[in-house]
């Protein structure tokens, strides 16, 4: 297995070939399995709708910046981006990832349980913008791959929403028009984890014909065709977005900005009036040839730094009887970004962001019970998502424990969340101060905390500055 990076227009050709290989995928699950289960498997359909794949299409597009209402041009009047799914994403990737803390305890497979994390949050934003990702060790390397949403191909999800049969899709590209595409399925079946692995060379966006794993140097270790006895898991962690599908009704993963795609719209249009006010209230002095210099061949010479501000015109040709003439429109920002304001807290609302993520807070007065309500929503949202990648993260610990032959190991899975979108670091440290002075806490266990001392630092400090203090006081 190689690892790929996908860039804008590769994602872009996916989900193409995602539209016309649909049907083409379901023939070859079945036929791969063989006719032994061909009947087993009638019936059976990609859970993959048209609308879940130009959804997806939708999302990747804004998340790079190029919605259908986005205007790609130089022109003041233009519709940019303001980058609010990415945002969406990286605050609640960073809240989530920040308050966790996961380790494993046995210190080898831990070594590599930490390495698959080291760049998590990066791909973790994607996997929140896509609405799914998968994580995988790829095989006993000790490497692993991030497969996002427009990679993934599902069969058939559990009651629980993980992943029963699926398919992951890699490529190598040869040239412009060539490339090799594999197919990589996966079915836990009562018997075990069912692997297959099948390349296909294609044209012209094509899929094209069945070849030997062995064409691609990279592939030609892997298996064929392989069933692992008494596993009970896929070798993969799988995380979904909290948020009901109702796009499809599926249990595909919907992104976590799916609520806010209008006003996400709104927010980038009303920007780009507010960008438009700025360019067209733009400060002119209009000026007669007899104040502004000549080139010699007749065209206006100005200096450069009024290049901006003087238009020449001829008087000749003007009904203007001033040799300067200024023109200074009063601007109208404010309204513009009061309005803008209004919008970004609407995406608040609508993505379970608390209030002043996205927006200006101060500009508009909220009682401390608003404040307080768009905190807790925040919290449930983020407490949602801990809950669905805590499931993933142990998934994945499972997995690496199968390629290292330790699946029999208590590998000793531990992952935490705090609460800090409810509780700010002065409140709680205020509560810590209070259990050190109820016995609760030791003094050293404060520092610890709180100081990023390891425990003979602290205990060290705790004995200077109870040289120095009187008794009862507090560290």
């Amino acid at each position: 297995t190689i690892r790929i990076e996908p860039c804008v227009e590769e994602e872009r050709a996916m989900m193409n070939i995602l539209r016309k290989i649909i049907d083409f995928i379901k023939e070859a699950f079945n036929r791969m399995f063989g006719n032994t289960q061909l009947e087993r498997l009638t019936g059976k359909r990609v859970i993959l709708s048209q609308s879940m794949i130009d959804r997806m299409q939708l999302w990747d597009d804004m998340l790079c910046g190029k919605a259908p209402w986005i205007d790609s041009t130089e022109s003041y009047s233009g519709v940019k981006s303001l980058g609010l799914e990415s945002a969406v994403c990286s605050e609640f990737a960073n809240v989530t990832l920040s308050e966790m803390e996961t380790s494993l305890d046995n210190d080898k497979l831990n070594e590599l349980y930490q390495k698959a994390l080291r760049n998590f949050n990066e791909h973790f934003q994607t996997g929140l913008g896509l609405g799914s990702m998968v994580v995988k060790p790829i095989g006993n390397t000790g490497n692993f791959e991030y497969i996002p949403a427009d990679r993934i191909i599902p069969f058939e999800f559990g009651d629980d929403g993980r992943l029963l049969k699926v398919a992951f899709i890699q490529i190598k590209e040869i040239d412009e028009n060539n490339k090799y595409y594999r197919f990589e399925f996966h079915e836990l079946t009562s018997e075990g984890l069912h692997i297959q692995n099948k390349v296909y060379k294609g044209n012209n966006g094509d899929v094209g014909n069945q070849v030997p794993l062995s064409t691609v140097d990279e592939w030609a270790e892997l298996y064929d065709d392989v069933l692992y006895q008494g596993m009970e898991r896929m070798d993969f962690g799988y995380y979904r977005n909290p948020i009901p599908n109702r796009i499809d009704k599926s249990k595909n993963g919907v992104s976590i900005f799916e609520k806010a795609v209008e006003q996400i719209k709104k927010a980038d249009q009303q920007f780009g009036r507010l960008d438009w006010e700025y360019a067209s209230g733009e400060r002119f002095i209009f000026a007669d040839y007899t104040a502004v210099k000549k080139k010699q061949d007749g065209s206006f010479k100005m200096p450069k730094s009024k290049e901006r501000l003087l238009i020449p015109y001829d008087p000749d040709t003007t009904n203007g009887d001033k040799t300067l003439s200024e023109f200074s429109p009063a601007m109208r920002d404010a309204s513009y970004i009061t309005g803008l304001n209004e919008y970004k807290r609407q995406v608040e609302f609508n993505c379970c962001l608390a209030y002043g993520d996205l927006s200006k807070n101060e500009s508009v007065e909220k009682t401390a019970e608003e404040i307080k309500a768009s905190k807790n929503r925040k919290y449930n949202m983020v407490n949602a998502i801990q809950v669905n990648l805590r499931d993933c993260l142990e998934d994945l610990a499972y997995a690496i424990a199968f390629y290292q032959a330790m699946i029999k190991t208590d590998f000793g899975f531990n992952c935490t969340f705090h609460d800090s979108v409810k509780t700010d670091e002065e409140t709680e440290r205020a509560q810590d101060r209070i259990d050190v002075a109820s016995g609760f806490m030791s003094p050293v266990e404060y520092r610890m905390k709180w100081y990023g001392e390891d425990e003979k630092t602290a205990a060290q400090k705790i004995a200077e500055i109870r040289g120095t203090m009187t008794e009862g006081e507090q560290p």
